[in-house]
């Protein structure tokens, strides 16, 4: 044991005027032998001791070499581990990317505290967890971020991941990486159509080519339609953070209400009357399926469409009513184009008159649709 025990103060007084190279191969056989080697608890103690020591090393080979050899190990030293990954980054990534005994909070406060380059190996842990990952989507830049969503192992919940959209979904990278994900929640994916819409209208050579106005109202009806095709995909438990987001955002306009409902959103249309009456979700979808024009109608005006408004919605629900019991396969041509012949003569003007046009785009769209489906038949 005093042999041992003189050995490594024998160590300490050496290494004061040893070579680099030579302190480097030392600190990486103090730490292999302290995990490998049979020691007393005064021999450990005093090992210790020596490779704390060995964290004021002026070069950073030596540093690097201690973590080598420790870091790997949950029987390593806890107080060295955590010096270690505060070190300057080629020492810190063997202790932050392998280390066993940094715990959520050491990994939180890392996150916090460090740089870029520490966040990037907190990212590439084969295994980050869920406080871990809503630390980087906070706080993470885009490199940062783009390891984590690359990451197998990194468990990003489905608020990290909306949090992600919302301050880096102008990233194209990081924009694309999210909508490959099947787990990306519908609320984040319509905030991503939406910095997809932002950065078309900002193209100098598209406004020049359309017109910084029209190039907004294309950008417009194209988020609207996008945000209508995630509203017909998502699952049911989806629908009322959806719903909420798009109310906040003030996405909820007559338009794209009557959008929803005539191209069969169904579970998502209901969905919003719900969030915008305060009516329970069973009663609206029994007035939705059955109820009588001036139900149909009471429970529009209460989610604050207005007299005229309210009455082109009593007469697509019923129009939606009667194509789902005929041909549920075309309900959006069937509404679309019914609607408008109802309404041919309707004093059309002010929200009136853009419901109306909305609704005849969208019917336009269908035939279009139809007539190439047609002609794909023909030809074969």
């Amino acid at each position: 044991m005093l042999g041992r025990r003189v050995i490594i103060e024998a160590f300490l007084r050496w290494i004061e005027t040893a070579k680099t190279g030579d302190r480097a191969r030392a600190a990486n056989a103090l730490g292999r032998a302290y995990l490998q080697s049979k020691m007393t608890v005064e021999e450990r103690a005093a090992a210790e001791m020596a490779m704390t020591f060995l964290l004021d090393d002026p070069s950073p080979r030596v540093r690097l070499a201690l973590a080598e050899a420790i870091a790997w190990s949950p029987d390593a030293p806890r107080s060295l581990i955590l010096s270690l990954a505060e070190d300057q980054p080629e020492v810190a990534c063997h202790a932050v990317t392998c280390s066993p005994l940094l715990s959520d909070a050491d990994l939180v406060d890392l996150a916090a505290r460090g740089n870029g380059a520490t966040r990037m190996l907190i990212a590439v842990r084969a295994h980050v967890t869920r406080p871990v990952c809503a630390a980087l989507a906070e706080v993470g830049d885009e490199e940062e971020l783009l390891c984590l969503l690359e990451n197998d192992g990194a468990a990003i919940s489905s608020q990290s991941l909306k949090r992600i959209a919302e301050r880096l979904g102008d990233c194209c990278d990081i924009r694309n990486l999210l909508l490959d994900r099947s787990d990306l929640p519908a609320d984040a994916r319509q905030l991503l159509t939406q910095h997809v819409s932002n950065a078309l209208v900002g193209l100098p050579l598209a406004q020049a080519a359309i017109g910084l106005q029209r190039l907004q109202r294309i950008s417009r009806e194209a988020t609207e339609a996008a945000i209508v095709s995630i509203a017909g995909d998502i699952a049911p438990r989806e629908i009322p953070d959806l719903v909420e987001h798009l109310r906040l955002n003030g996405r909820l306009t007559p338009s794209f209400l009557m959008h929803a409902l005539c191209a069969g959103k169904v579970d998502f249309f209901a969905g919003a009357v719900v969030e915008l009456t305060g009516c329970g979700e069973r009663r609206v979808r029994s007035i939705l399926a059955t109820g009588r024009m001036h139900a149909v109608r009471a429970l529009y005006e209460s989610a604050g469409l207005s007299r005229d408004i309210s009455v082109i919605f009593v007469e697509a629900t019923m129009l939606w009513r009667d194509a789902a019991r005929k041909a549920p396969g075309s309900v959006l041509g069937n509404v679309c184009g019914r609607l408008l012949e109802k309404f041919r003569h309707h004093d059309a003007h002010g929200a009136v008159g853009e419901l109306l046009d909305m609704v005849e785009k969208l019917h336009v769209i269908e035939q279009r649709q139809s007539a190439r489906v047609y002609a794909s038949l023909a030809a074969a």
